[in-house]
Protein backbone atom coordinates (compact mmCIF):
# COMPACT_ATOMS: atom_id res chain seq x y z
CA UNK A 1 0.00 0.00 0.00
CA UNK A 2 1.57 3.47 -0.99
CA UNK A 3 0.78 5.63 1.78
CA UNK A 4 1.72 9.49 1.35
CA UNK A 5 4.10 11.48 3.53
CA UNK A 6 2.73 13.86 5.70
CA UNK A 7 4.03 17.24 6.94
CA UNK A 8 3.01 19.72 9.85
CA UNK A 9 1.58 22.48 7.29
CA UNK A 10 -0.36 19.19 5.52
CA UNK A 11 -2.18 18.77 8.61
CA UNK A 12 -2.74 22.20 9.91
CA UNK A 13 -4.19 23.85 6.58
CA UNK A 14 -6.78 21.02 6.43
CA UNK A 15 -9.01 22.02 9.64
CA UNK A 16 -9.59 24.61 11.77
CA UNK A 17 -8.37 25.10 15.07
CA UNK A 18 -11.14 25.86 17.73
CA UNK A 19 -8.95 25.73 20.93
CA UNK A 20 -5.50 25.12 22.17
CA UNK A 21 -3.18 25.27 25.42
CA UNK A 22 0.42 24.86 24.47
CA UNK A 23 3.08 24.04 27.39
CA UNK A 24 7.22 24.41 26.66
CA UNK A 25 8.73 21.93 29.16
CA UNK A 26 12.78 21.36 29.72
CA UNK A 27 13.42 20.49 25.57
CA UNK A 28 9.44 19.48 24.93
CA UNK A 29 6.92 21.27 23.59
CA UNK A 30 3.18 19.53 24.01
CA UNK A 31 0.43 21.25 21.79
CA UNK A 32 -3.25 20.34 22.77
CA UNK A 33 -5.98 21.78 20.65
CA UNK A 34 -9.69 20.89 21.14
CA UNK A 35 -11.28 20.95 17.46
CA UNK A 36 -14.21 18.80 18.85
CA UNK A 37 -16.29 21.40 20.57
CA UNK A 38 -19.40 19.31 22.05
CA UNK A 39 -17.68 17.45 24.35
CA UNK A 40 -16.13 19.94 27.33
CA UNK A 41 -12.22 18.77 27.46
CA UNK A 42 -10.05 20.04 30.33
CA UNK A 43 -6.89 20.81 27.94
CA UNK A 44 -4.86 22.09 30.92
CA UNK A 45 -5.30 18.64 32.23
CA UNK A 46 -4.80 16.95 28.66
CA UNK A 47 -1.53 18.99 28.75
CA UNK A 48 -0.19 17.81 32.22
CA UNK A 49 -1.45 14.26 31.99
CA UNK A 50 0.78 14.14 28.02
CA UNK A 51 3.70 16.12 29.91
CA UNK A 52 3.70 13.13 32.55
CA UNK A 53 3.32 10.62 29.89
CA UNK A 54 6.44 11.94 27.79
CA UNK A 55 8.09 11.39 31.28
CA UNK A 56 6.86 7.90 31.99
CA UNK A 57 8.45 6.81 28.53
CA UNK A 58 12.10 9.04 29.34
CA UNK A 59 11.78 11.04 26.48
CA UNK A 60 14.54 14.10 26.39
CA UNK A 61 13.02 16.00 24.04
CA UNK A 62 9.51 15.70 22.41
CA UNK A 63 7.37 18.28 20.30
CA UNK A 64 4.27 16.40 20.21
CA UNK A 65 0.45 18.03 18.65
CA UNK A 66 -2.45 16.25 20.61
CA UNK A 67 -5.70 16.79 18.50
CA UNK A 68 -8.97 16.03 19.55
CA UNK A 69 -11.01 15.35 16.96
CA UNK A 70 -14.67 14.35 16.04
CA UNK A 71 -15.95 10.99 13.46
CA UNK A 72 -15.87 13.41 10.59
CA UNK A 73 -12.24 14.38 10.91
CA UNK A 74 -10.93 11.57 11.99
CA UNK A 75 -12.20 9.87 8.81
CA UNK A 76 -11.14 12.55 6.90
CA UNK A 77 -7.76 11.31 7.46
CA UNK A 78 -7.98 7.72 7.97
CA UNK A 79 -9.40 7.68 4.37
CA UNK A 80 -6.93 9.86 2.86
CA UNK A 81 -3.31 9.42 4.73
CA UNK A 82 -3.95 5.67 5.41
CA UNK A 83 -6.43 5.04 2.94
CA UNK A 84 -8.61 2.88 5.36
CA UNK A 85 -12.51 3.68 4.74
CA UNK A 86 -14.50 4.95 7.95
CA UNK A 87 -13.69 6.18 11.39
CA UNK A 88 -11.00 4.85 13.93
CA UNK A 89 -10.03 5.50 17.62
CA UNK A 90 -6.45 7.02 17.32
CA UNK A 91 -4.13 7.92 14.02
CA UNK A 92 -0.56 8.80 14.74
CA UNK A 93 2.05 10.93 12.37
CA UNK A 94 5.22 10.86 13.15
CA UNK A 95 7.78 14.01 11.53
CA UNK A 96 10.79 12.11 11.41
CA UNK A 97 12.27 11.96 7.73
CA UNK A 98 10.80 8.21 6.01
CA UNK A 99 8.09 7.73 8.56
CA UNK A 100 4.49 7.13 7.32
CA UNK A 101 1.39 8.03 9.24
CA UNK A 102 0.33 5.19 11.22
CA UNK A 103 -3.00 4.40 12.21
CA UNK A 104 -1.89 0.74 13.24
CA UNK A 105 1.42 -0.50 11.89
CA UNK A 106 5.08 0.68 11.08
CA UNK A 107 7.37 -1.87 11.00
CA UNK A 108 9.25 -2.41 14.56
CA UNK A 109 11.65 0.81 15.90
CA UNK A 110 14.37 0.68 13.49
CA UNK A 111 12.78 4.02 11.91
CA UNK A 112 14.03 5.55 15.90
CA UNK A 113 17.54 4.95 14.72
CA UNK A 114 18.80 7.49 12.42
CA UNK A 115 17.54 10.27 14.91
CA UNK A 116 17.75 8.87 18.31
CA UNK A 117 22.03 9.00 18.89
CA UNK A 118 23.38 7.44 22.24
CA UNK A 119 21.14 8.08 25.59
CA UNK A 120 18.89 10.52 23.64
CA UNK A 121 15.40 9.94 22.76
CA UNK A 122 13.65 12.24 21.37
CA UNK A 123 10.00 12.43 19.19
CA UNK A 124 8.07 14.92 16.91
CA UNK A 125 4.80 13.84 15.57
CA UNK A 126 1.21 14.43 16.18
CA UNK A 127 -1.71 12.35 17.87
CA UNK A 128 -5.35 12.55 16.40
CA UNK A 129 -7.67 11.27 18.90
CA UNK A 130 -11.11 10.59 18.34
CA UNK A 131 -13.55 11.92 20.90
CA UNK A 132 -16.84 10.64 19.63
CA UNK A 133 -14.76 7.10 19.32
CA UNK A 134 -13.78 7.31 22.43
CA UNK A 135 -17.80 7.80 24.33
CA UNK A 136 -18.40 4.41 21.89
CA UNK A 137 -15.76 2.50 23.43
CA UNK A 138 -16.58 3.38 27.17
CA UNK A 139 -20.38 2.89 26.56
CA UNK A 140 -19.61 -0.65 25.12
CA UNK A 141 -16.91 -1.73 27.18
CA UNK A 142 -18.06 0.20 30.85
CA UNK A 143 -15.40 2.04 31.22
CA UNK A 144 -15.07 5.81 31.25
CA UNK A 145 -14.33 8.30 28.07
CA UNK A 146 -11.83 9.46 30.14
CA UNK A 147 -9.69 6.82 30.42
CA UNK A 148 -10.58 6.04 26.83
CA UNK A 149 -9.09 9.40 25.00
CA UNK A 150 -5.66 8.79 27.63
CA UNK A 151 -5.76 5.25 26.27
CA UNK A 152 -5.66 6.40 22.82
CA UNK A 153 -2.98 9.31 23.76
CA UNK A 154 -0.61 6.29 24.78
CA UNK A 155 -1.56 4.06 22.07
CA UNK A 156 -0.67 7.03 19.59
CA UNK A 157 2.54 8.20 21.52
CA UNK A 158 3.93 4.30 21.37
CA UNK A 159 3.16 4.25 17.92
CA UNK A 160 5.84 7.04 17.72
CA UNK A 161 8.24 5.42 19.81
CA UNK A 162 8.18 2.50 17.18
CA UNK A 163 5.41 -0.11 18.88
CA UNK A 164 3.36 -2.22 16.34
CA UNK A 165 -0.07 -3.61 16.43
CA UNK A 166 0.18 -5.37 13.01
CA UNK A 167 0.31 -9.06 14.42
CA UNK A 168 -0.85 -10.54 17.70
CA UNK A 169 2.21 -11.00 19.67
CA UNK A 170 2.98 -7.37 19.08
CA UNK A 171 -0.32 -6.42 19.87
CA UNK A 172 -0.19 -7.89 22.82
CA UNK A 173 3.09 -6.25 23.78
CA UNK A 174 1.42 -2.90 22.54
CA UNK A 175 -1.39 -3.42 24.85
CA UNK A 176 0.40 -4.36 28.05
CA UNK A 177 2.28 -1.08 27.83
CA UNK A 178 -0.90 0.49 27.61
CA UNK A 179 -2.18 -1.21 30.28
CA UNK A 180 0.95 -0.35 32.97
CA UNK A 181 0.95 3.46 31.47
CA UNK A 182 -2.54 4.03 31.81
CA UNK A 183 -2.32 2.73 35.99
CA UNK A 184 0.47 4.98 36.18
CA UNK A 185 -1.37 7.89 34.52
CA UNK A 186 -4.04 6.97 36.57
CA UNK A 187 -2.52 6.88 39.97
CA UNK A 188 -0.87 10.71 38.84
CA UNK A 189 -4.55 12.11 38.20
CA UNK A 190 -7.86 11.96 38.49
CA UNK A 191 -8.96 11.20 34.68
CA UNK A 192 -12.53 12.10 34.98
CA UNK A 193 -10.78 15.86 35.73
CA UNK A 194 -10.62 15.64 32.06
CA UNK A 195 -14.37 16.58 31.41
CA UNK A 196 -13.83 19.91 33.80
CA UNK A 197 -13.13 23.26 32.62
CA UNK A 198 -9.90 24.35 34.17
CA UNK A 199 -10.20 27.06 36.70
CA UNK A 200 -8.56 30.29 35.32
CA UNK A 201 -6.90 32.48 38.28
CA UNK A 202 -8.27 35.63 39.15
Amino acid sequence: MSIKSLNRSTVASSTRVAGCMAQRFNDSTILVFNRRQTRKINLQRMRQITQALVQELKLNRAVIGVNLVGTKEITLLNEKFLRHAGSTDVITFDYAPGVPPSGGCISGASHLAGRLGPGSRALHGEVFICVDEALAQARRFGTRWQSEIIRYLIHGMLHLLGFDDAHAAARRRMKRAEDRLLRRLARRFSLAQLSAPAKIPA
